[in-house]
């Protein structure tokens, strides 16, 4: 026998060898798989293309599964230089220079330098994110919302992909600004400036956009095709800077500017106000006429024009000059502090051939504007999988393109502030640089490298940005967590997101509407730093939380890292556009309330459930450390529901009724017993469990289900009472129904059993309540009326009877109401004090009630009904229990049958004053007496509370669990 488990001496297959090894786990084979084919699939995983494995699988159902190709792209191919293709583009070309110019060498260096260390410190954290699993598509989306729940994540995609959106829109207008302004500026449909201006781009870029969305449109593999050729553009334009940068120290570039005095003036051919014996088109200008002796300008007649070089080179000193800001307002004329100049001249009118600012610049302005320059990070996470090594690739990728861009950045900063003049930084649109970019007067050997360098670049960068947001929507879609974006989670046959690309092209229309690339930069700088935000707090939160799934491959990271990224892209915001971060805020906020409310609900085994288990375990432990305060005091409900034989609830109201006492807060616990026995009857546990959560979604309740499967019915509830809760948050209230077919039932059981929750509840010192005519009580639908709500307080329970209203009239079916409290005087109590203390401790405890003392006449005679009605009592079991009794014990009968009596009695004139006072109450409340100490007056006990009770529409017994739970102390 030994021999089989040594070796495969019988000959047998592998795999039936392998599962007779297995036999005491054959039974569970379908749920519980051998490890050899769970180790088989894993590891022919293959990375999911949407993000979520229900997704997969759903659509795979039906279709014959295809053989997909092994990923091959490595770190350079896969992530670094997508990275790079994405982090360069409009902003590099077209404001890098002004940004420069305008803030100075050092304030650029300090926006350049904050901007690169937060997107620096967010790689780092989506590096740690990113290696902790796998991303599928979806990118900084599936990042965040794996970490940190549905409602953020899809909040946050939602934001990431409107800024992915805008930043297409972005690099539109700035390819279409490099085509009209330096390319074609003949080509201009509107002519003049201001208003024609932003029109010409709106009609060229709505044109544009509608050849990209084609080019999308028709596969994404001829943008894959075209990437790699704009990618070339972008490495050949800014190798071409640097060599331009250091030729300027050996040769002089021709390039110059004139200036009036030390005003700039746009781009002109003379730079004279005459030539021998004619003036000059500047004469004219300035003079608005050709005769020599004609009256000019001010400021034209007292200074001279001048020629200064536009690019003095590194060896000049320029930088100096360029050190410090010079932050100027909207229609002020780009001016050299260096050149004298005549300043008793009136201001310069916009009708002069000036170089004007258009627009009104500060530090906080230029950090919104450049910032989308150094985003793009998120590219090598979004092709995790097409990576052959995702782990190692997207970590080490992203980390040298954001070092590799910082070092651009930066040393771009220093070259052009070392090599241009101050007043050509700051022209913008090159106003004064002859139809040339700004940057590309640097370019060697051609301006034109740089220009139709930038414009191809920019034109691949927003096909990229065109062809991700979609797929992003389309992953943000497919997760269903908004329910009516699911549209856009459909697309073509083969996968490609047609609605949520139509959806991208008009929200990036809006921003073309725009129209202005100054202004739509600080849009999408809120959306990218609402993600990066995020992402340094999902990397943070699971750190501190340390939680056992967070193990990332990537090990250089920390929580201060992150949370110190988390602050600067908070602090960026607000820097770079206070009403524009919170507007962002704002429609991140309505988008994470609409998923928590309408959306479906996801388990990602996110952050924020692990944060809030150990909020949860923490709040548990101190609520330990002591007993709870009276003032602390809440109801935490378990509420006992009973099911019928079609797994219905009976008394369904009693949830209802539960809900409007804790106005849909606090905790509850909705219970019921399950008969039989669990290992048969788990399947009518769990469809019970699930009864009763349907339930409590109809009546809004937020708590616990929990179904007890017990022998008997007590034993259940006793067990449930037992175990519900945990620390410090265990039940101190049971609510249950009342049995109303106990006098008719011939099984005792259910008497008995609710008998036996009174005793248990009483003995574990929780509050009990026990509405009676459950069904009379009113929905939660149904509109508030008038009327009193009345308390007997007829024994003092722990002050129950005074919260308890307090509570419902809080729900706005009770609000109305106005409380009635009634205490019973006997015949040596002096009323009128009793209701003048009644009055002053209502007062103290802050509770507004009518107060009334009730006197009840002590009647030593014993009315015939009582008798009658004790008499109807034990007939059903005393004349049995008669016949059994011997001498002795019939006499002890005869003191029992008087306590009956007396009980009665009491009974019956509590009943009597009650419904006097009482009838027209919408509800009755009154101390439950507790049940007898001999199980075999347990049926008279019944009978007490029936008459007790009679004649009452709506009434709410309440027993005490022992302690106060009201206080009249602050």
């Amino acid at each position: 026998i030994s021999s089989v488990y040594i070796n495969n001496s019988h000959g047998m297959d592998d795999d039936e060898f392998f599962d007779r090894n297995l036999a005491l786990f054959e039974e569970e084979m379908d749920t519980r798989p051998k490890v050899s084919s769970l180790l088989s699939r894993l590891a022919n995983y293959t990375n999911l293309t949407q993000g979520a494995k229900e997704h997969e699988e759903a659509e795979s159902i039906g279709e014959k599964k295809k053989t997909s190709k092994s990923p091959q792209m490595g770190t350079f191919m896969g992530v670094y230089l997508p990275c790079l293709q994405n982090i360069f583009g409009v902003i590099l070309f077209l404001r890098l220079t002004w940004v420069v110019g305008t803030a100075g060498v050092l304030q650029a260096l300090c926006i350049v330098f904050i901007c690169c260390c937060c997107t620096l410190l967010t790689a780092i954290s989506m590096s740690a994110i990113a290696t902790n699993g796998v991303v599928p598509a979806g990118g900084s989306y599936f990042m965040i919302s794996r970490s940190l729940g549905p409602e953020f994540g899809g909040a946050v995609g939602i934001c990431f992909y409107l800024g992915t959106t805008f930043a297409g829109a972005m690099y539109i207008l700035g390819a279409i600004e490099i085509l009209l302004m330096y390319i074609v500026p003949q080509a201009e449909i509107f002519k003049g400036g201001g208003a024609a201006v932003l029109n010409n781009m709106r009609v060229y870029g709505s044109i544009c956009l509608l050849l990209m969305s084609l080019l999308v449109f028709v596969g994404v593999k001829y943008v894959n095709k075209l990437a790699s050729i704009f990618l070339a553009c972008v490495i050949v334009s800014i190798v071409s800077i640097y060599i331009g940068a250091f030729v300027s120290a050996f040769h002089e570039h021709k390039f110059t500017v004139c200036m009036l005095g030390n005003r700039t003036i746009s781009s002109h051919d003379q730079c004279n106000k005459t030539v021998p014996e004619k003036p000059t088109l500047l004469w004219e200008e300035f003079c608005h006429s050709t005769e020599l002796n004609a009256t000019c300008d001010e400021y034209f007649t007292a200074n001279n024009f001048t020629e200064i070089k536009g690019i003095p080179g590194l060896a000049s000193g320029i930088i100096s000059e360029n050190l410090w800001s010079s932050y100027i307002g909207k229609g002020e004329v780009l001016e050299k502090s260096s050149l004298s100049s005549s300043h008793s001249s009136p201001p310069a009118s916009p009708t002069h051939p000036y170089v004007f600012a258009d627009i009104t610049t500060s530090f906080t302005l230029l950090v919104g504007i450049f910032f989308p320059s150094v985003t793009g990070i998120m590219a090598g996470s979004n092709r995790s999988g097409d990576l052959k090594d995702a782990q190692r690739s997207i970590p080490i990728g992203t980390i040298l393109a954001i070092l590799t861009t910082s070092f651009v950045y930066l040393s771009s900063v220093v070259l052009f502030g070392a090599c241009i003049d101050g007043v050509v930084l700051r022209d913008k649109f090159g106003e004064s640089v002859d139809g040339t970019l700004v940057v590309g007067t640097l370019a060697w050997p051609s301006p034109w490298v740089i220009v139709i360098g930038s414009f191809f670049s920019t034109c691949g960068a927003g096909l990229q940005s065109l062809t991700g947001a979609p797929r992003l929507l389309q992953a943000i879609a497919k997760d269903n967590i908004i329910p009516f974006l699911r549209v856009f989670g459909h697309g073509k046959a083969n996968g490609e997101p047609t609605w949520a690309l139509l959806l991208t092209a008009l929200i990036a229309e809006l921003g073309i509407l725009i129209a202005s690339l100054d202004l739509v930069a600080p849009i999408l700088t809120m959306f990218f730093l609402m993600c990066y935000l995020f992402v340094n707090l999902a990397c943070a939160l699971q750190t501190l939380l340390r939680t056992p799934n967070w193990r990332p491959r990537f090990s250089y990271y920390h929580w201060t890292l992150s949370f110190l990224g988390m602050i600067i892209c908070l602090a960026l915001m607000f820097i770079s556009s206070w009403y524009y971060a919170i507007v962002a805020m704002v429609i991140a906020g309505m988008i994470y309330k609409y998923i928590e409310y309408h959306g479906a609900e996801k388990e990602w085994g996110d952050g924020i459930r692990g944060l809030s288990l150990s909020a949860a375990r923490y709040a548990l432990l101190r609520l330990e450390e002591g007993p709870p305060h009276t003032k602390n005091w809440r109801p935490q409900l378990l509420v006992l529901l009973k099911l019928d034989e079609d797994a219905h609830v009976k008394s369904p109201r009693l949830l209802t009724f539960a809900s409007q006492l804790k106005a849909g807060k606090g905790l509850t616990i909705v219970g019921t017993v399950v008969s039989g026995n669990f290992l048969q009857t788990y399947g009518e546990a769990l469809a019970a469990e699930q009864t009763l959560k349907h339930l409590m979604e109809k009546e809004r309740v937020k708590g616990f289900v929990q179904c007890i499967v017990a022998q008997k019915p007590r034993e259940g509830i006793s067990h449930m009472i037992q175990s519900s809760g945990l620390g410090g948050m265990k039940p101190n209230t049971v609510v249950m129904g009342w049995p109303h077919t106990w006098r008719q039932s011939e099984d005792p059981q259910a008497w008995k059993t609710f008998i036996n929750t009174v005793r248990v509840t009483t003995a574990a010192h929780l509050a009990l309540l026990v509405p009676k005519n459950i069904s009379l009580f009113p929905s939660n639908s149904e509109p508030p009326t008038d009327g009193y709500i009345d308390i007997w307080w007829i024994v003092h329970d722990g002050g129950m009877l005074m919260l308890l209203p307090f509570l419902l009239r809080q729900h706005k079916v009770w609000r109305k109401c106005g409380m009635r409290i009634f205490t019973v005087a006997q015949m040596e109590d002096n009323s009128i004090q009793m209701k003048k203390d009644l009055a002053t401790f209502l007062y103290h405890l802050r509770i507004e009630a009518e107060v009334e003392v009730v006197e009840m006449v002590c009647d030593h005679d014993i009315s015939a009904y009582t008798y009658e009605r004790t008499l109807m009592m034990e007939q059903r079991s005393q004349m049995l229990r008669q016949m059994r009794l011997s001498k002795s014990d019939r006499e002890k009968e005869v003191s029992v049958d008087h306590s009956n009596v007396r009980r009665m009695h009491t009974a019956v004139k509590l009943n009597e004053v009650i419904v006097n006072k009482s009838h027209d109450a919408r509800l009755v409340l009154l101390n439950m007496p507790g049940p007898p100490k001999n199980t075999d007056g347990d049926e008279n006990y019944m009978e007490f509370l029936e008459v007790l009770t009679e004649g009452l529409e709506r009434v709410l017994l309440v027993r005490g669990g022992g302690s106060e739970v009201i206080t009249i102390y602050s």
